[in-house]
């Protein structure tokens, strides 16, 4: 089988090495022709056989409709589109249709594993119909873990399931990790000569926590022992946020993933002014003191507020 791959950052160059090891022809296609193996989108069409298979994997949003417009342009009635970045479910209805329109068939894959999955193999949420899975199982089991194909493999439903369920899948690996890093911060502050590095790693045989997650934070750890050499900001890529929209609107309660996502917020903040606010609330109601502003380091970390 023969496919072309849009997108060769670290997943997208992963995925066409695994793919190609498993007997996969990759055509892949990148903006940077260092890693390229066409000039652009017309010449990955005329390398590929009919009907093309054309898998994306690009940064969700404008990027992902660029390339699905671009290849639009030049794919034919009978072609399909699979789209395995982290798109929103929602804007996956709305590709399905556009390349309807055009008799060109689009699926979605929701993909996990990050840069480990060349080695472990990826995890693998499928929205699109039963022919167009079928079609592109030799792809998915080249892809997904060694082992029971039910185990890293799942069709998940019509177009936008796969990545509804990884939408799922990101808002929970939000919440194990925070419960991870909470449990961490509060051995570090025992004082009771806790050794915190060996404690997580003992952690991982015959304990209720053990996880891939932990064995990473093992890993983590290994290197860094305290954290000295990472800063405590922390992004989100969007599918938190969308986890807990889906929430809000079908009434589920989810306080563990909201927690953790509202924890990365705080992260990113020097000083709270939510916090700042109680503080001055609590010295109007009960004259209880409060700590002045450190004004001499807040203009050393914010020069133009003098």
């Amino acid at each position: 089988m023969k496919i072309g791959l849009v997108g060769l950052g670290k997943m997208g160059n992963n995925m066409r090495a695994r793919l190609k090891k498993s007997g996969i022809d990759v055509v892949g296609y990148d903006t940077n022709p260092a890693v390229s193996d066409v000039a652009d989108y017309a010449a990955l069409a005329a390398a590929l056989p009919t009907p093309r298979v054309v898998w994306v994997m690009v940064p969700a949003g404008k990027i992902t409709d660029s390339v699905i417009d671009a290849l639009e342009g030049v794919l034919e009635p009978g072609d399909m589109i699979v789209d395995g970045g982290n798109t929103k479910f929602t804007d996956d209805e709305v590709h399905g249709k556009q390349l309807d329109a055009k008799g060109i068939g689009f699926m979605d894959v929701g993909v996990s594993g990050g840069v480990w999955g060349l080695e472990n193999g990826y995890g693998l949420m499928v929205g699109g119909s039963d022919e167009q899975v079928q079609h592109l199982m030799p792809v998915f089991d080249a892809l997904r873990p060694e082992g029971p194909r039910e185990e890293g493999f799942v069709h998940a439903g019509p177009v936008g399931a796969g990545h509804y369920t990884k939408m799922v899948h990101n808002g929970i690996e939000y919440a194990i990790m925070q419960a991870y890093a909470e449990g961490y911060e509060l051995l570090a502050a025992s004082y009771r000569g806790i050794d915190v590095p060996g404690t997580f790693k003992a952690w991982q045989r015959g304990t209720v926590v053990r996880s891939w997650l932990l064995e990473l934070m093992v890993k983590a750890l290994d290197a860094d022992p305290a954290f000295e050499e990472i800063d405590g900001y922390v992004d989100d890529s969007g599918e938190g946020r969308w986890t807990l929209e889906e929430a809000i609107d079908h009434a589920v309660p989810m306080p563990a993933i909201s927690a953790s996502i509202f924890a990365r917020f705080v992260s990113r903040q020097e000083q709270s002014p939510a916090m700042k606010a109680v503080a001055a609330l609590r010295n109007q109601f009960g004259g209880h003191a409060v700590k002045a502003a450190e004004v001499e380091h807040a203009q050393e970390m914010h020069p133009t507020k003098r």
